[in-house]
């Protein structure tokens, strides 16, 4: 008898629990989808592609005064805004006859601003700064800046030897894939004496020639019949 009512009495506690582990189910049926997470940002890679013939719209060719041709490869993938603010200013004619106006031996030279003081600049906004993890090798293309780091607004410098200390406090957007020798051929100064200029600036994918420099005028040399017909004393 004793043993009947126990198995009576589990089987109504049995019938009691069931609704409950019921409704503890439903809920966790109804819940919400959980959010989905962001999608990564896409990787950053350091490979610089040499070939000036592969994506032309992202190689800024320099023509110089001092004769030579810089070919730089632009890094979008690295700093989207400041690539984008030199495509445009190079459109423009921004930095055709732009001097670099300050070149120091075994660090950089750098250029961008038409006064030629490196207090000038473009009319259009700051940029925001964009610092990555590419390292300051030479060749590299870095945007100049004040103290403050969201100041970059169109001068830049190219690297004549590493300098890691300016990682991650100088937005670095580009690389000389050919013409450095032209690059060290820069004349230094602070500013220089005969500062070195870029005639012409542009996209490589706009076809336009090197600029024909002016040959410079010989200078007759001097020999002792001149002297002696000299009016001078």
């Amino acid at each position: 008898m004793i043993r009947r009512s126990v198995t009576v009495l589990a089987f109504g506690l049995a019938l009691l629990s069931a609704p409950v582990l019921a409704q503890d189910a439903k809920p966790a049926e109804a819940a919400a989808p959980a959010t989905a997470a962001p999608a990564p940002a896409p990787a950053m890679s350091a490979v610089v592609n040499m070939d000036p013939a592969v994506d032309p719209d992202n190689v800024l060719a320099l023509d110089l005064s001092n004769g030579g041709r810089v070919l730089i490869r632009l890094m979008p993938s690295w700093a989207p805004g400041h690539v984008d603010r030199v495509k445009t200013l190079t459109r423009e004619g921004f930095y055709n006859g732009v001097v670099f106006h300050r070149v120091i031996d075994g660090f950089m030279a750098q250029t961008g601003d038409p006064t030629g003081t490196g207090q000038g600049g473009s009319k259009l906004p700051d940029l925001k700064a964009e610092f990555n993890y590419m390292p300051h090798v030479r060749g590299t293309v870095s945007m100049a800046r004040t103290n403050e780091p969201d100041s970059a607004n169109s001068q830049f410098f190219i690297v004549f030897y590493p300098r890691f200390a300016l990682d991650h406090r100088y937005t670095n957007f580009g690389r000389v894939i050919a013409g450095m020798a032209q690059v060290d051929a820069i004349e230094r100064g602070e500013p220089p004496a005969n500062p070195t200029r870029i005639v012409q600036a542009s996209l490589l994918s706009e076809g336009k020639a090197p600029p024909v420099l002016a040959a410079p005028v010989a200078t007759p040399a001097i020999s002792a019949e001149m002297l002696n017909n000299s009016n001078s004393n």
